[in-house]
């Protein structure tokens, strides 16, 4: 990658989490950039439309190209129109906060919800954001599909998750999160309880072919007071239904039908076969 486009891309990275500007400042020193040369790059944007200049007192912050191109190629891929009927049904019965998370390489991205809870609180972060790997019900629900020393190698490069920044019972090492995969694995989906954030409880399950790598995720989030573990086990098997109906309706989206395609043999087929020996016990209940 060239410099001038690596600087450029760090640009529209931080200024993501600024919508409401952040001075040339704050931009050249957080990214250590040399405040001439990040001057420069954000004329540049500004040039192509993806910045803009906010008029008082002169910060710099994204304009709504990134985000309508964004809009546009979730459109064009189909995955909204699959997906939002399954996830408003499963969120009809769980009545709670379910989302489709899809799988980019070594990234989980919320693309698409349905929010099924109608008083009290409301769970609803914002869309589009990467997940936390080790920390995330949804993070966690597709490294239980892969090998093991892949899952190690991609929270690694992301990090764990402190704590401090994700809820008390975060994992604090890669040890305490395969320990945690395993019990996933038997299940055959994931659940958390007040770790990707306090107070808050979610489970996911993988969306994936037999014998074939994940292409997204399917979670449902709301508060601990009212998604006990109990009621997640028995929510459960109807989560998994709905992953597996994606799984097989996928192939009219671009981004489910391509994302990580490939093949990873038993180990994808041990949580897949306990999901179903679940929802085969959930139905006898």
């Amino acid at each position: 990658m060239s410099g001038a486009m690596e600087k450029s891309l760090a640009i529209l990275e931080y200024l993501v989490d600024y919508p409401d500007g952040a001075p040339l400042v704050q931009i050249s020193t957080d990214l250590n950039q040399l405040r001439s040369g990040c001057h420069r790059t954000l004329h540049e944007l500004i040039r192509y439309g993806y910045v803009r200049q906010l008029p008082l007192r002169g910060e710099y912050a994204l304009t709504t190209k990134l985000a309508s191109m964004g809009l546009n190629f979730l459109g064009k891929s189909g995955v909204v129109d699959v997906a939002q009927p399954v996830l408003a049904r499963l969120a009809g019965l769980t009545e709670e906060l379910v989302r489709l998370a899809i799988v980019d390489g070594e990234r989980l991205t919320l693309v698409a919800k349905a929010q099924g809870a109608r008083s009290g609180l409301l769970y609803d972060p914002d869309m589009g954001i990467d997940l936390r790997l080790s920390c995330s019900a949804a993070g966690q629900a597709w490294l239980m599909t892969l090998p093991e020393d892949q899952a190690i190698e991609y929270v690694t490069r992301q990090g764990i998750g402190k704590p401090e920044h994700y809820g008390p019972n975060a994992p604090a090492s890669v040890k305490a999160l395969l320990k945690v995969l395993d019990e996933h694995r038997r299940r055959g989906f994931s659940i958390i309880q007040e770790t990707y954030a306090p107070g808050m409880s979610s489970m996911a399950a993988p969306v994936r072919k037999a014998g074939q790598a994940t292409t997204g995720v399917v979670v449902v989030a709301g508060p601990s007071s009212r998604l006990t573990l109990k009621r997640m086990q028995q929510l459960g098997p109807a989560m998994v239904e709905a992953a597996d109906e994606l799984a097989v309706s996928g192939n009219a989206s671009a981004l489910l039908k391509s994302a990580n395609l490939g093949t990873w043999g038993n180990l994808a087929e041990k949580p897949r076969a306990a999901a179903r020996a679940n929802a085969r016990t959930g139905a006898a209940r």
